[in-house]
């Protein structure tokens, strides 16, 4: 494995290496780590700028703190790159988000040093919590640090958790990584004077006895030291709203300055008092001048050439899936005000940048906040407008309460875009698109579509809009498209109705999603083999095209379904159908081919289609095995071609 030569860096095999140096050493460390990871992300890919801001910091948290026996959680894990490199998986980082390789984000199963995983955002402090409460029930005595970022905070999620812990008195130490400066400007040699000053022994124990004296005063004295406390507090350090939750405020300080971290870090370690939050300011990409520029293009990165910053993709002529949906939401929203679209932290993920741009008023960043964005929309469509609320297949899991109770039960008609929908390849399994057709298609009044190419998605977008009788998804995978001729304009589907798009006589292959191209392939290599094949583009995974679908049942010999998701989705749907209508009495042979009944590792997404039978081979092996027969060994024995 080749590995760049950091002399520093050379010399740390563990943490506790680490914990033995100088703080001009310290400061050697940090510039090596950054070349280091600079260097294996420009080869495989990955997320780059957030683990560039916090280089200082993973230097300065593992030198201070007894890691892997204080925990040290990562919230995402976005930033944990320098953290991989630092314990013990410096060797494998050129391997970072490749088949078999190190995840992108912290694993339990990876390593001591993670100790716990994290792909969605804002759940830090309540692991954090719980492993802090767990040592104090079973008499060990731990750090537990949680390290957030201030993005991360506009979750409900680090709220509950924060008020939790200020009510349990907890000694859980939480890092706000505070990298948009969104909070407080940058901070100064004064500033980082008053955080430590404020984060010794001495002034934490003066505020805690404060406390208890203001409890034993008359009603009104006690009021006016608690509001003489809240201004010396807001006097000093800002951190009101986080003291309100019961945690001791530090900061904000200068998170690329070793001079100012390593004494705080050292007194919170050091104090008896908590909760405490300390306001670290960093800067997202710190270090690696393209990457500081751009930060937004800087989060996650393909392969790029570390002396230009230009980033290396195959070029290609068809036009990403999220592309696609932005402009033709775009163009709908030209012809109707109604449309209003809503993001959850993710405007270019999600293609809503280009609404955005034509309609910035009738566009809505709530944050990392998945739950309000569905109650937000909800109540958009009680009054009339058509919000288009886009989250990914898995972000969306978040918001399934919000789903059920606030739209579908009330049957209103939100829409919802389900972005990256199935496999994503190297982002792994936190971030897989697997369970929305089940949980979606699960829930009365829901219309639940699945485009089979971008142009279908085209007109999916349209029947969205036209659509007002309840609530609809339509999903879509993450990538490109299949470079299909595009329609000048969406027209709104019916409502339930699939297509034929190849007809046969002995095998039907019944196909939701982007997974027609291959049946159709499938289909081809079938009728040379003697196998004559039909092929049906669902559309619909909810309602179902009824006729369609008994159709192929009463007149084929064997059923295939087909679909990027997991098992209890499309395929249960159609079961459940034939076995009602009574379709599986006659002699039918049926298989669904669906995700593996697994959490599938990051890795390539072809290689992902072949390990579920999701490929052109797959649906051959699959008739075949359906039969009774192995293709190789027809193949080998002449008896097919």
């Amino acid at each position: 494995m080749n590995v760049s030569k950091t002399p520093m860096l050379d010399s740390i095999e563990t943490t506790q290496d680490l914990r033995t140096l100088s703080l001009s050493e310290l400061k050697t460390l940090v510039e090596d780590v950054r070349t280091e990871m600079i260097d294996a992300v420009s080869a495989t890919g990955g997320h780059l700028g957030a683990g560039l801001g916090v280089v200082e910091l993973t230097v300065a948290l593992h030198h201070v703190f007894n890691t892997p026996h204080d925990r040290l959680i990562w919230d995402v894990g976005h930033q944990a790159y320098p953290h991989k490199i630092l314990t013990g998986r410096r060797d494998r980082m050129r391997t970072l988000r490749q088949p078999k390789g190190l995840s992108g984000f912290t694993k339990r199963a990876e390593s001591e040093y993670d100790p716990f995983g994290a792909g969605h955002s804002s759940t830090s402090i309540s692991a954090g919590l719980g492993m802090q409460v767990a040592s104090e029930l079973k008499g060990e005595h731990r750090n537990v640090v949680a390290v957030i970022g201030d993005g991360a905070m506009s979750a409900g999620m680090a709220y509950e958790a924060m008020n939790n812990a200020g009510a349990l008195d907890s000694r859980l130490i939480v890092i706000l990584n505070d990298n948009d400066m969104s909070i407080a400007p940058p901070t100064g040699a004064m500033s980082a004077y008053l955080a430590r000053l404020i984060s010794g022994k001495t002034f934490l124990s003066i505020r805690d006895a404060a406390k208890q004296l203001a409890y034993q005063l008359p009603r009104f004295f006690k009021q006016k030291a608690q509001q003489m406390d809240e201004f010396a507090r807001a006097f000093v350090a800002g951190g009101t709203l986080f003291e309100e939750l019961g945690f001791y405020y530090v900061g904000p300080i200068d998170g690329h300055n070793l001079d100012h971290l390593l004494p705080i870090l050292k007194n919170v370690r050091d104090t008896d008092k908590g909760p405490i939050l300390v306001h670290v300011v960093t800067q997202k990409g710190k270090g690696y001048v393209p990457a500081e520029n751009a930060t937004d293009k800087y989060h996650g990165v393909s392969k790029f050439d570390v002396v230009t910053g230009a980033q290396l993709k195959a070029p290609s002529n068809a036009p990403s899936y999220t592309k696609v949906f932005g402009q033709a939401l775009a163009k709908l929203g030209a012809k109707d005000d109604r449309i209003v679209a809503i993001t959850a932290a993710m405007p270019s993920g999600t293609g809503v940048d280009i609404f955005e741009k034509e309609f910035p008023d009738r566009t809505f960043d709530v944050g990392i906040a998945e739950q309000h964005a569905v109650t937000f929309a909800a109540g958009l469509a009680c009054e009339g407008y058509k919000p288009f609320c886009a989250i990914y297949s898995t972000f969306l899991q978040r918001a399934y309460d919000q789903i059920v109770h606030d739209v579908a039960i009330q049957n209103l008609p939100v829409r919802f875009p389900i972005d990256r929908a199935g496999f994503v390849g190297a982002d792994g399994p936190t971030h897989a698109g697997s369970f929305d057709i089940g949980y979606m298609a699960s829930l009365p009044n829901m219309v639940v579509m699945a485009a089979s190419d971008e142009a279908e998605l085209v007109h999916m977008v349209a029947t969205a809009a036209a659509y007002d009788d309840g609530p609809i998804a339509f999903r879509y995978p993450r990538g490109e498209g299949v470079g299909v001729e595009m329609p000048e304009e969406g027209v709104p589907l019916e409502i339930g109705k699939g297509r034929i798009v190849r007809e046969g006589a002995r095998v039907a292959i019944l196909s939701l999603g982007t997974r027609l191209a291959e049946a159709l392939a499938a289909a081809e290599r079938l009728d040379g083999y003697g196998l004559s094949t039909t092929v049906a583009d669902a559309r619909f995974a909810k309602p179902l095209d009824k006729d369609m679908i008994l159709k192929l049942a009463g007149t084929h010999d064997m059923l295939i379904t087909i679909e990027e998701g997991a098992v209890g989705g499309f395929a249960s749907q159609v079961l459940n159908l034939l076995a009602n209508e009574g379709a599986l009495d006659r002699d039918l042979k049926i298989r669904s081919l669906t995700m593996a009944d697994a959490y599938t590792d990051h890795g390539k997404p072809q290689d992902m289609y072949a390990g579920s039978n999701l490929d052109a081979d797959g649906i051959i092996r699959t008739v075949f095995e359906a039969l009774g027969k192995d293709l190789d060994e027809a193949i080998a024995s002449g008896e097919i071609a």
